[in-house]
Order: C-alpha cells, then structure tokens, then sequence
C-alpha cells in the first residue's frame, strides 16, 4: 500500500485546499497520472500518482483544507480482483462501456486517450472539433482533436496506431486533465457504434438515405454551425462547407442565410404595434470561450488590484517613416522580413526601461520584484481574442530578429499555434490599436506587469516646429501604469525618453 500524500507546494505555501479529484475509489492508475488538484493562494498543483495500481482510498475531501505532507489516500496494487469489481460497481456508465466489444479475440488492445495536462493553473478545457470519427484507421501521432483551454488550443494525438472504437467526449464538453476521450483498438476489428456520441439515436441504414448520410459526413458539423442549422431548419447538405475536408463553418451557415435573405420573398402583413416583438431569430445566445472568459477575468482583476493611471504624449514620426522609406528594400532582401514600426518601439522601450527600472518591475506581496531582464510582450489579435506572445530577452535581439519575431508571432496566433509557455513571463507589453485605427486610448495592464505601452494610428496633424506651423505624421502614446510602484515623474519620464528615442533613432545607436 503506496500513500499519495500533499506535496511541497512552493516558498512560503505551508495549506492548500483539495480541489477535484480526477479519479474515485476503486479506478486503476498509472504512474504520473494526475489524481486530484490541489488549490494554494497562487497557484493549482496537480498531484501526480506516485505508482502504478488501484485507488484504495480517498481520505481528504473535495473542498477540505490540508497541510504538507497530509495524507490524501492510498494506492494499493492491481493484482487484486476486489479493486476491479469495486472499479466496475462505483461506475456503473464507464463499466458498461469497457464491457463494449474491444476486439480482443482479434488481439487488439485497448487503448485510452487522455486529455493531457495542459500547463501550471490549467485545470479544465473544451473539446474542440473531432478530427476523426468511430471506425477510423489512424496513425501514431495523428491529431485526434483540439481542445480549447482559457489560454490556448491544443491538439491531441493517437498514442497509438489502431482503430478508434469509442469517442467518449462530445464537442463543447468540458474535460479535466487525465479525463478518457476516446479508446484505440489497436489492430482494427469490430466497431461498437453506439459508443459515438453523435450516434445517440442510431437507427438501422436506411439504403434510401445513403447519399444524405454522405454528405453529413462530408460537413462534420461542429458545435456552432450544428445549432444554427437546427435553430433555422436548414439542411447541411445543401450548404456548401469551405472548412477543411468540406468542413461547414458557421461563417458559411452565415452567409447561406443571408444569400436566402436576398431573395424575393413575400411581403408580410405589416403587425399591430402592440403586438409582442418576436426576436428569436435575431438573436443568437453563444457560450463564451475559454480564451474570451479569461481575457475578461484578467482585465477585471487588473483593474481591481492595481493603481492604474495613463499618461500621454506624442510622437513625430517622421525620422522613423524616414528611415524606414530609405532601407525598407535592402532590409528585406537581406533579412527576409519586411522593417516594420514595432521594432523601433521595441527597442525604444528597452531603452527607457533600462532607465526607469520600476516600470519593468512587479509587486509581489510586499516586495517589489526588480528584473534586469527585459521580455517584452506583444499584444496579437486574433478572431479568438487578444493573446499576448513574449519577446524573449529583447535588449540582446536586433531590428531584424524582433521584426521575425513579431511576424512569426503573429502568424502563429492567428493559426492557433502558439504555446502556454510563450504567452507567460512578460515584463512589460506593448499593444498597437493603430492597426485597427485608433486615436487614443487608455490601454489596460496585463498583470503583474506595472506597464503597458499603447500605440495609435499615425495622423497627419499641424504642429509648431520652431515659429512655423508644419504638417507632421504625428503618433499620440499612452502608457498605463500601475502607480503604487510606478511615480508619476518616472511614468512621464518613460514616456518621454521613447518618444526622444523615435524622433531621433540614432540616439538608440548611440545609447543615449
């Protein structure tokens, strides 16, 4: 009998509280597989299985608060046929379906595909689109599914060549770590149907509908475009699917209704006005992402906890437009990378936060974390929401590398590529709402950042350089900042040496 007891949880955290247990009484495990979470004031600790065998017993409950080193069950080995009677009693729907043809006169052997852990704080996801469906033959390391995380998507893929006998989880559930989507038979076989749950009512084919069923396939709905399908009384087969293998998307349903809108239809009789305004059909309820979820919680909690205060000023663009006209096509035949503005902000940046320290520090408690590192965050839109990329290390890259940076950043953002470790660690972040066409702003800070750069649209305006009135590219700057460990002198000063910095960019060669 192994004991599975509270780990060491970090400097400083001496209790935590007993979050979800991902296994019960009587479940076999392997050795790492998660087995419950473990919630502190900073972090979710997910506490590993330290052997392979049966889970004996749970002692700590769900919600209880535990110390170091207390006792949260026992493990005992899987030789014993009590443990497996006992696993197969306590879960009657999970029984049933182990119970389910696996093919083992065949030789195949089960296999479990898990939902994987998906980072330090990440606790649960949704099931993405399946890529595969009840009877397919699919490779070692082929993409099974996504599942969509608060921070990122990530892919799931067959630890085993086989045969998909069992998909377990719907598109939209919500998964924990260690959670069984889906079972491989390794070595093909018979196929038990009714494990799929899109099958749920699963009648006999019909010859006649062959064709239909076909082309069901063909547009493998996901969760978004199914429901606007079934809440317009549309058939998928006549819509056609501009995703992958034919996929329909919800932007195609979209525009299908609107090409049925446009045609000629009969003119209602105008109603009474104090008839009741029917708006089901105008109005569509959607659960919000994981992603879209945190984005508004961190925003929240920023506002909450910090002092924040912007501070503005602007910038005559025209050394850096300058510049950039001259050399753009040399840069890019040499570099392979077009010389965008964001390099010379990023090095800017770098430059006046050698300067004012505080403004790439943090608070932590009561002390202030002082970094002699400079990893600048760059806020990237996506169709999903903002998500924010960390530049590693910026003081020691050149124009060219961040400029490669920064595009491959962005191309992977919007592909749905980039990694949880990527989007962690910044110490200041820099947001351009220029693109998009913004004058002025007053950006939000990512915490535990105590600073945020906001970049605006470039505005031919009227300024006075000397006694004249000149016409000038002119860029205005907002830099939030979080005023109990940021003065308002070092705020302004920040702010002033990145615009010196942009008016004159050899200042930057020069390091002054």
């Amino acid at each position: 009998m192994t004991e599975i007891r509270v780990p060491t949880l970090g400097e400083s955290v001496t209790e935590a509280t007993v979050g979800e247990w991902l296994v019960k009484e009587g479940d076999r495990v392997s050795v790492d597989d998660p087995l419950v979470e473990l919630e502190t004031d900073k972090v979710s600790v997910s506490v590993p299985a330290p052997m392979a065998g049966v889970i004996t017993s749970i002692t700590a409950k769900e919600g209880d608060t535990v110390e170091l080193d207390a006792l949260l069950g026992e493990i005992g080995e899987a030789n014993g046929t009590k443990a497996s009677s006992s696993a197969s009693s306590s879960n009657g729907s999970e029984a049933a379906a182990s119970s389910a043809p696996t093919n083992k006169d065949e030789g195949g052997e089960p296999i479990e595909v898990l939902a994987p852990s998906s980072g330090e704080s990440v606790t649960e996801a949704d099931v993405g689109e399946w890529l595969v469906k009840i009877g397919d033959q699919v490779a070692v390391d082929e993409t099974l599914v996504s599942l969509e995380t608060d921070k990122a998507a990530v892919d799931v893929s067959a630890p085993s060549a086989g045969t998909i006998t069992e998909i377990r989880q719907k598109e939209g559930e919500t998964v924990t770590p260690g959670t069984v989507l889906a079972i491989i038979t390794q070595g093909g076989g018979a196929v038990p149907e009714t494990k799929s749950p899109e099958k749920a009512s699963s009648a006999k084919p019909d010859p006649a509908a062959a064709k239909s069923a076909s082309t069901t396939d063909r547009a493998a709905l996901s969760p978004a475009p199914r429901r606007m399908i079934q809440e317009n009384g549309l058939d998928p087969a006549s819509i056609a699917g501009s995703g992958k293998d034919g996929r329909i998307t919800k932007g195609d349903v979209v525009s299908y209704l609107k090409d049925q809108e446009a045609k000629p239809t009969p003119t209602p009789s105008t109603p009474s006005p104090s008839a009741p305004r029917d708006l089901g059909e105008r109005e569509e309820r959607v659960k919000m992402s994981r992603l879209r979820q945190t984005i508004a919680r961190r925003l929240k909690e920023s506002q909450n906890t910090a002092a924040m205060l912007t501070t503005f000023n602007d910038v005559d663009m025209s050394a850096v437009m300058e510049v950039r006209s001259q050399y753009k096509d040399l840069f890019e035949k040499k570099h392979g990378v077009k010389l965008g503005f964001m390099s010379f902000f990023v090095k800017a940046c770098v430059h006046a936060l050698r300067e004012i320290p505080d403004v790439n520090a943090e608070i932590d408690g009561t002390d202030i974390i002082y970094k002699d590192h400079y990893d600048i965050g760059i806020a990237v839109g996506t169709e999903k929401g903002l998500v924010v990329p960390v530049l590693r290390d910026a003081e020691q890259k050149s124009l060219a590398e961040i400029e490669k940076g920064i595009t491959d950043f962005g191309r992977r953002a919007r592909d749905g590529q980039l990694s949880l470790e990527e989007m962690q660690g910044g110490t200041f972040t820099i947001t351009n709402g220029g693109v998009y066409g913004s004058l002025m702003s007053t950006p939000i800070l990512n915490m535990p950042q105590s600073g945020i750069l906001g970049m605006h649209r470039i505005e031919k305006r009227p300024i006075v350089v000397g006694n004249e009135i000149v016409v000038r590219p002119m860029m205005y700057l907002a830099l939030s900042y979080d005023h109990r460990i940021v003065d308002g002198k070092g705020a302004v000063t920040f702010l002033v040496r990145v615009k010196e910095n942009l008016e004159d960019p050899q200042r930057l060669l020069l390091d002054l």
